[in-house]
């Protein structure tokens, strides 16, 4: 048989209500506070700003990784231009622009 007498006092017994009193408001007060609308759009922002930054940190990572290839592509270990390959390139480039004015002059005549 389980032993079902209480050796508290009742001033002891009531202490022990009005803590468990405080704690469940509290409770109830941080339940509110998660419910809210505002603090459910809050946290829903701050999910997407950082998932955005999250985004734009490896954006940034691989803009930079490939610009690094590509400057290692037309400038040696000491800085200096690689011409026999910034020429060629240079050539298309103007090559390409010059087919796209002749294009445009074309079809507005």
């Amino acid at each position: 048989m389980a032993d079902t007498s209480d050796t508290r006092t009742p001033a002891q017994i009531e202490a022990d209500i009005k803590a468990r009193r405080v704690v469940l408001a509290e409770t109830l007060d941080e339940i509110g506070v998660r419910v809210h609308p505002k603090t459910i759009v809050g946290d829903a922002k701050a999910k997407v700003v950082s998932n955005i930054d999250h985004t734009l940190g490896r954006a940034y990572v691989g803009v930079n990784k490939a610009v690094t290839d590509v400057r290692a592509r037309f400038v040696d270990e000491e800085g200096a231009p690689r011409l026999e390959r910034i020429v060629p390139v240079a050539l298309v480039a103007v090559g390409l622009v010059g087919l796209l004015a002749l294009g445009t002059r074309r079809r507005k005549s």
